[in-house]
């Protein structure tokens, strides 16, 4: 029969590296996160002709739908072919024909596409034929630049659910098999594996069926298209999914063999005695000699019979651990750390920091249990030294995350993804203090060796006459089971003292904040690196493509229709372009192409300079925009350049500056057109 179990934990450790293998195969290198870097026609721009054809370039591979690329002439009118595809065959490429005999005015693109780190990006921007003209775009027609809020809220749960179900499963398992073996007997811990186990296999499979929608910006309803779920299996993250759900299979077979192999009692070794005792009394002189050799067959034997255990720990701590790895790879392969710089460096860094993550946070979980299970101060020691090493791999490679994914210190506090990152590394401090707390109480707990010792799980025993009252009356049946409860409670509960309470609460706080901590880290999956942040939220235009690149002619600007906006800010730096005013002239300040001038003055009213700025304008009540403006230096703190604002209504202008590399804030103010 061992050799059955050895064998069925060969065959599990086979298959997972054969998926293993699968998973780093396909996590191949990408350059950067997704940006559009150019488009054709030039956004604002304004053409003799009408175009056969719209084409957007990125930075990096993406993954189109039918409806990826949209193009709605000035009355709203869907006037593209549909179906967009790669130009030419490259990757980096979206493309859509247009219909012949297309009229003069401004036309306006709508598009939404999936980045190599699988998150979906969107954007819009206009270009005119002949001459702009006013349009009326509707806000359903650019809709699929935003997911749905109820779609997007169910698959972030679904998300950190999912790495919450991943640290139970491994974090626990990992208990059971490095710090307390027994505990695969217990009933509560059986139900922790389990939990951890169907919840992964729950969200695994929502988060499949709600990426179609997500990718999108359709509703829930979409949820249940079985031609959505095929085209999620086709991208990269559909690949990661679809193996999760293979590697949950695998992990089934691995807890049957995990509760199975470490919940059977050890055999116990044969006791010496009987012919071999009494022969040695027939002879004072050779009692020592044959003591010493009792007790030497006695060892031996006590080794021969955890054998089986040790090795069937060995077997399925080693199937664990390969388990475990591919399971990461299923994020990691599929996220941040597949796309950008040294990709070969981030995939496996991405993956220890998952493991650790899992050890800790699902360690705590397990030992919340086992001290409510009565263990000894011997496997908190244990589970004390693992959690000290997790934290360790957990604080270098999240070093390491953290350089990669902002770039610059100004991203810290610039862009969403590095104030996430604060919050998370405030979480983890506060866990940390929790963790001080707990070793403290640890210590005490070593010091009584009372409190220190495991408390033993004795039967109580039944009261005389029970028996025949199970089977003469159910009343009486059901009062003993309720003091059979109250007693085996009862005798918990006095093993819970001072210093383990004391213990529980504190790992209770660690456990808590854990939570927090997978919220905050599903919101930086979800959040694009602050490296390339700023030039996602710009729409990531290149300069070139202004209107001198698109042949747009200069707007006429009108006497009398010039509108000033004076927009104060304060990058809370201390060199002399941190505080000033930002002002922005536009001229005729009407829908179509507008002169816009800005300039930048300090406190003291005099022109600065700063190392970045970028203007864009947005129009919240269309879901249009941020529409970017390309500008043209002019001297100190002075630029220059076209605005298209295709529709009337209330726009927002924002200003971004940066007067240093870690100082940046964007002031934005609202003004109307038409």
């Amino acid at each position: 029969m061992e050799k059955a179990a050895h064998r069925r934990i060969a065959g599990l450790l086979g298959t997972l590296g054969a998926l293993l293998a699968l998973m780093l195969a396909g996590a191949g290198p990408a350059a950067a996160h997704a940006t559009l870097e150019s488009t054709d026609p030039h956004q604002n721009s304004v053409v003799a002709t009408a175009p056969q054809a719209v084409t957007l370039t990125f930075s990096e591979s993406v993954s189109l739908s039918s409806d990826s690329v949209r193009v709605l002439d000035p009355a709203g009118k869907a006037v593209d072919t549909g179906n967009p595809g790669h130009a030419d065959g490259k990757a980096d490429t979206a493309r859509v024909g247009l219909n012949s005999g297309l009229a003069n005015g401004t036309y306006t693109v709508a598009w939404r596409a999936v980045s190599e780190d699988s998150h979906p990006i969107g954007g819009a921007f206009t270009f005119s034929i002949g001459a702009p003209s006013d349009t009326s775009v509707s806000a359903t027609a650019l809709q699929g630049a935003k997911a749905d809020g109820l779609v997007s809220a169910l698959y972030g749960t679904g998300r950190t659910v999912a790495y919450a179900a991943f640290a139970l499963l491994a974090g626990v398992a990992a208990f059971v098999l490095i710090c307390w073996p027994e505990g695969a007997t217990r009933r509560r811990m059986q139900r922790l594996l389990m939990t951890g186990w169907a919840a992964l296999l729950a969200s695994t499979v929502a988060v499949l069926m709600l990426r179609g929608p997500y990718e999108r910006g359709s509703g829930i309803g979409k949820a249940l298209d079985l031609s959505l779920v095929r085209a999620t299996l086709d991208e990269r993250i559909g690949t990661a999914l679809a193996a999760r759900l293979l590697l949950l299979a695998a992990s089934g077979v691995f807890l049957s063999l995990l509760v199975g192999q470490l919940g059977q009692p050890a055999r116990p070794a044969a006791q010496p005695g009987g012919a071999g005792s009494t022969g040695s009394a027939g002879s004072a002189g050779r009692v020592g000699d044959e003591e010493a050799e009792e007790a030497e067959l006695r060892e031996l034997e006590q080794r021969a019979a955890e054998r089986p255990q040790r090795e069937a720990r060995l077997g399925l701590g080693v199937a664990g651990l390969v388990l475990s790895i591919a399971l990461a790879a299923t994020w990691v392969g599929a996220d941040h750390a597949s796309v950008g710089i040294q990709v070969w460096l981030s995939l496996p860094l991405g993956m220890l920091h998952l493991i650790a993550m899992a050890l800790w946070l699902g360690g705590l979980a397990a030992l919340l249990v086992a001290l409510r299970e009565g263990v000894g101060a011997q496997v908190v020691d244990r589970f004390s030294k693992v959690a000290f090493g997790s934290v360790a791999v957990l604080a270098a490679t999240g070093v390491y995350q953290s350089w990669r994914g902002l770039g610059s210190w100004g991203a810290l506090t610039g862009t969403e993804y590095g104030r996430l990152l604060l919050v998370k590394t405030g979480c983890v401090a506060v866990m940390l203090g929790a963790a001080w707390f707990s070793r403290t109480w640890l210590a005490r707990l070593r010091a009584a060796p009372a409190e220190a010792a495991e408390i033993e799980r004795t039967a109580v025993p039944e009261p005389v006459g029970a028996a025949a009252a199970h089977s003469e009356d159910p009343l009486r049946q059901a009062q003993l089971a309720r003091q059979q409860a109250a007693r085996e409670s009862a005798g918990r509960e006095r093993g819970l003292t001072p210093t383990r309470a004391g213990l529980r609460r504190s790992v209770l706080v660690e456990a808590l904040v854990a939570v927090a901590v997978l919220v905050v880290t599903t919101m930086l999956t979800n959040s694009p690196p602050g490296r390339v942040a700023s030039e996602v939220k710009a729409g990531a235009v290149a300069p070139a493509a202004g209107p001198a690149a698109g042949g747009a002619p200069a707007p006429q600007t009108e006497p009398g229709r010039t509108v000033e906006l004076k927009l104060p800010y304060d990058t809370k730096g201390r060199t002399p372009n941190a505080k000033g005013t930002a002002t922005v002239t536009l001229n005729p300040a009407r829908t179509g192409p507008n002169e816009v001038h800005l300039a930048l003055t300090g406190a003291d009213g005099q022109p600065v300079d700063v190392p970045e700025v970028q203007l864009a304008f947005t129009l919240p009540d269309r879901d249009l925009g941020p529409l970017p403006v390309a500008l043209t230096p002019e001297g100190t703190g002075r630029w220059s350049g076209t605005a298209q604002l295709p529709l009337a209504g209330t726009w927002v202008v924002s200003v971004q500056i940066r007067s240093s590399d870690i100082d940046q804030t964007t002031p934005t103010q609202q003004f109307k057109i038409g």
